[in-house]
């Protein structure tokens, strides 16, 4: 049996190509729009890609299932609850896929359907021969994650709320996926940072006994608890969920891999004045936050990048690239990987722009803790703001971390916005009165402050370090 992971670490993304050595015949399963490496490794291992599979519709990132169709001939196959603008197999619960020859022998894929996180979820267990006491592995989709379970409340299905979808979730783990053995290998469709769930490992496979053991919401308890606990406190969903899920739904363009055009700072002007194009810093934080362009957004290559950029950025908007030297065409192609395909061009020094238009730059406004001026307490539940006494007494403090993260903990009088819903909720904040924004170390602030200067607030800054260097030299409960 040929079995490969592919991981993708800037969107914790998995990826799997299982095929048959004996026959050459191959299953590419949730592949991402980039398909170049699949395809490569494919043919190295003498292999023919017949089906490509998706475990849902993804929202997160778009899909390469009609790439891998264009370039293979592969048939497109979803669970048989799935609803699509183009053709597709679709794979009914307990139906076997063999990849063997005639006889029957080989390796084969059972398909489970597994609703929960969608209503078209399903799982695929692996046996490299039909006849195996154990199966090899199981790919567990959005269904089970190492060290979590999929989220029902993220796009929850028309006519569905997350507390029904929840307890479908309850039901396929419990009645599909715990029956199988202990050894069974876990490979699921994310990994830790992935908005899909909440306590996500940084181990990418597991397996079904370690599982069982470790995994918070497989401990035994009533399904009314299991609900309550799968429902609350989940991250913020990012913006271009929807659109994404869309686009896998419905189809989309195919990817264009070109590089993005160059551009003069004059014509990025344009674009942005013209066309209402969004100029996207993609430079380190440290840069960014020494001189930038005024009324530029900022998400770092060396982060969430995608993620981040469809948490400030609509959907469809024309966006410049403002990247270090060499970066511009990863930067496109981590947008694409998201949906995002409108990119115009891209400055092609920026530092050197910026030096030669200092009229046009501006300098980021950060803070240390200690200058707040902040009551050394923890955040008392009553969420009441604490007296302070400082340039910041009347500030509005927002928090831009997911909920769960506020709950643990957080800054007194801080509120709750996190970044991924934060430019749906500027009404709520006063233009006119100054922000101080703090993260988790001082990244997800920068991107909140960017967005905030580019839409008119005229007195903003972010806390330097964030919660972490401020609870551990001065005792942040």
């Amino acid at each position: 049996m040929h079995f490969a992971q592919y991981y993708l670490d800037c969107l914790s993304q998995a990826s799997y190509l299982i095929g048959d050595k004996t026959t050459g015949r191959a299953v590419l399963v949730d592949p991402r729009r980039d398909i170049d490496d699949y395809l490569h490794d494919a043919d190295a291992a003498g292999l023919r890609i017949e089906l490509v599979i998706e475990t849902h519709i993804h929202a997160d990132f778009l899909s390469g299932h009609l790439e891998i169709a264009r370039a293979t001939g592969a048939t497109i196959a979803f669970g048989e609850a799935a609803e699509t603008g183009f053709p597709i197999r679709r794979l009914r619960d307990g139906e076997r896929i063999s990849l063997g020859g005639e006889d029957g022998a080989g390796v084969t894929l059972t398909v489970l359907a597994t609703p929960g996180h969608t209503l078209e979820s399903i799982c695929l267990v692996i046996h490299e021969h039909p006849d195996d006491a154990a199966p090899f592995g199981v790919l567990t989709g959005d269904t089970l994650f190492v060290g979590d379970v999929g989220r029902p409340d993220l796009l929850s299905a028309a006519g569905h709320s997350p507390h029904e979808m929840a307890v479908r979730l309850h039901h396929s783990l419990h009645g599909k996926l715990m029956v199988l053995p202990d050894a069974t290998r876990v490979f699921p469709a994310h990994g830790a940072g992935s908005a899909c769930g909440r306590s996500l490992s940084t181990e990418t496979s597991s397996t079904i006994g370690d599982q069982r053991r470790l995994n918070y919401a497989l401990q035994p308890m009533p399904q009314t608890e299991f609900v309550r606990l799968v429902t609350a406190d989940q991250p913020a969903t990012p913006g271009y969920f929807a659109h994404d899920a869309a686009l896998n739904r419905d189809g989309h363009p195919f990817l264009d891999a070109a590089p993005p055009a160059v551009l003069t700072l004059e014509e990025a002007l344009a674009a942005r004045d013209r066309q209402g194009a969004v100029l996207l810093d993609c430079r380190p934080l440290a840069a960014y936050t020494r001189a930038h362009l005024t009324g530029s957004l900022h998400t770092s290559l060396d982060t969430r990048f995608a993620e981040y950029a469809g948490s400030v950025v609509a959907p469809g908007t024309p966006i410049v690239l403002l990247a270090d030297p060499g970066t511009e065409r990863e930067a496109r192609l981590r947008l694409a990987r998201i949906g995002y395909d409108r990119v115009l061009g891209h400055l092609p020094d920026p530092a050197a722009v910026l030096d030669r238009a200092p009229a046009l730059t501006r300098r980021s406004h950060r803070v240390r803790y200690e200058e707040l001026g902040l009551e050394q307490a923890e955040l008392s539940a009553s969420r009441v703001p604490p007296q302070v006494d400082s340039q910041w007494a009347d500030a509005q403090l927002i928090d831009v971390r997911n909920p769960a993260e506020y709950a643990a903990g957080a800054f007194p009088g801080a509120r709750n916005i996190p970044l991924a819903t934060l430019s749906g909720r500027l009404a709520e904040l006063d233009p006119g009165c100054p922000v101080v924004l703090y993260c988790r170390s001082g990244n997800r602030s920068v991107i909140a402050a960017a967005l905030l200067e580019a839409r008119g607030f005229a007195d903003v800054c972010d806390v330097v370090g964030g919660y972490e260097a401020a609870g551990a030299g001065a005792g942040v409960g």
